[in-house]
């Protein structure tokens, strides 16, 4: 049975040739306002984080679905999981969730794809069922706030989600100090602190940067992406208006997550993964490979949607 929001056939073939959809309307002006204004407030709380990490570390983002309430509801909506089913089938998890904010002066996001996750610590973090060599996440990203070309917003090369340009297992040096410094054919871009370019695996390669779409989005709206599209974002050259982005990934619960690994080292921060789990948000997970958080850490139980 189609659900109500599945991605329709036009959609769906759109979403295999170019490697995203949307954006889509998710919550109304009025209620994102609402929303945001709380997740902002409960952001400052991390008195119930599975990380023990303070609001200066760069992973400090990850995986607030697990304590804030807000986002722990927004990771299970059935505007979102209808659509990924229509891409990844029934059995569904989301694996990780992040908060990228880009405050006015803050430099763009530099070119990048991500397949195994791997690209800070050099050590895979999702493994496809027979170690497929290819499999990435879909990512949902939701404007939190207003996104435009003048404060940051995403940029897309169409097409380029079935080729890895870049060598997850190569290292690259983080280098706190360098953030807002790198400029890259005249616009300030890097990657967090590390310099994206050293994963390439031809030095000589340079996105084809005519071929980008910008992704502008109004509050409230989102957009799904195959983590291994080429991607990255415009600086943020507004005098006054911070762009906030909150990005869930997905993948079929077959799927390994963080195998063989028990502590994430990247960004100069490490995370104990003791109190780390997946979610199912859709379908079932009869696997055993996977921790399975079944509530959050506020008490509230990761339900999914009927």
């Amino acid at each position: 049975m189609e659900k109500k929001f599945a991605l329709t056939s036009v959609e769906l073939e759109s979403f295999r040739k170019n490697g995203y959809a949307g954006p889509f309307d998710l919550y109304e002006k009025d209620e994102i306002i609402k929303k945001y204004s709380q997740i902002r407030a409960d952001l400052f709380d991390r008195s119930k984080c599975v990380y023990e990490l303070d609001n200066r570390s760069v992973i400090s983002g990850y995986d607030r679905h697990l304590d804030v309430n807000d986002l722990s509801s927004h990771i299970m909506q059935r505007q979102i999981v209808d659509k990924l089913e229509s891409i990844l089938g029934p059995d569904l998890i989301c694996w990780r969730s992040e908060l990228f904010p880009k405050y006015p002066g803050d430099e763009g996001t530099d070119w990048h794809q991500a397949d195994t996750f791997a690209h800070a610590s050099g050590k895979p973090q999702v493994v496809w069922p027979m170690n497929e060599d290819f499999g990435g996440a879909i990512t949902v990203w939701t404007a939190l706030t207003d996104s435009s070309e003048e404060n940051g917003c995403l940029r897309f090369i169409p097409g380029t989600h079935e080729e890895m340009f870049y060598d997850e297992s190569k290292n690259m040096e983080y280098n706190p100090d360098g953030v807002n410094k790198l400029e890259k054919d005249g616009i300030k871009r890097g990657f967090f602190g590390y310099d994206y370019r050293n994963l390439q695996k031809d030095p000589n390669f340079k996105p084809e940067e005519d071929k980008a779409v910008s992704i502008e989005m109004r509050a409230g709206q989102f957009v799904i992406f195959w983590s291994t599209l080429m991607h990255s974002s415009f600086p943020n050259n507004s005098k006054d208006k911070t762009r906030m982005g909150f990005a869930c990934r997905y993948v079929p619960a077959a799927v390994k997550i963080y195998p063989e690994i028990d502590h994430v080292d990247e960004y100069g921060s490490i995370i104990s993964l003791d109190k780390y789990g997946v979610v199912v948000v859709n379908g079932t997970d009869a696997s055993e490979h996977n921790r399975v958080r079944k509530e959050n850490t506020r008490g509230v139980k990761f339900t999914v949607p009927a």
